[in-house]
């Protein structure tokens, strides 16, 4: 039903569903580096090194410091302590420019978790562009995926309520550390 609730408010608001679907549990999640932030630092990040400490909550927002996306960022930050005691890393992902998300990862984020550049390279790969009346907006759907330390995707989660998130990654971790 919630779903339903995000759809709809979503067509009202001119999106759509992503272009496409995301990539799918059992898939190769694509390595990547890109310019990140935390504690409002700027720093590269790489999954492939991320990987080797842990799993990865990879999750991709539409933008920074919009209300869904604070609410979610805050989520996150508030669950840090459960994550790393399971050994994952989190990392939030939107086409924001790096200073943007400096910020956000100060003050949404709260300096616990990094926030990283979804190049336009990034969403393709992740099949995360949301569309707009047809057109690709250059910013990315609300979708989480959990990696585990081989790389493979073991969650996907896409909804743009950014409610679930955090508890469907947080179950999933958690299978992977059982």
């Amino acid at each position: 039903m919630m779903r339903k609730i995000a759809l709809v408010a979503a067509l009202a608001l001119g999106l759509s569903a992503p272009a496409a679907a995301d990539l799918p549990v059992g898939a190769k999640a694509p390595v990547f580096t890109t310019q990140a932030a935390l504690a409002g630092k700027e720093f590269g990040f790489n999954l492939r090194a991320a990987l080797a400490k842990g799993p990865v909550v990879l999750y991709f927002y539409p933008k920074a410091f919009t209300k869904g996306c604070t609410l979610e960022a805050n989520a996150f930050a508030e669950a840090m302590d459960e994550f790393e005691a399971m050994g994952a890393s989190v990392v939030g992902m939107s086409n924001d420019d790096i200073d943007t998300l400096k910020r956000f990862s100060v003050e949404e984020c709260r300096n616990a978790f990094p926030v990283g550049v979804a190049s336009r390279q990034l969403i393709e790969a992740y099949d995360v562009a949301l569309v707009r009346e047809g057109q690709d907006t250059g910013i990315t759907s609300r979708t989480s995926y959990v990696i585990g330390q081989d790389g493979t995707i073991v969650m996907v989660h896409s909804d743009m309520d950014y409610r679930d998130h955090v508890a469907k990654t947080l179950a999933a971790v958690r299978k992977l550390s059982s």
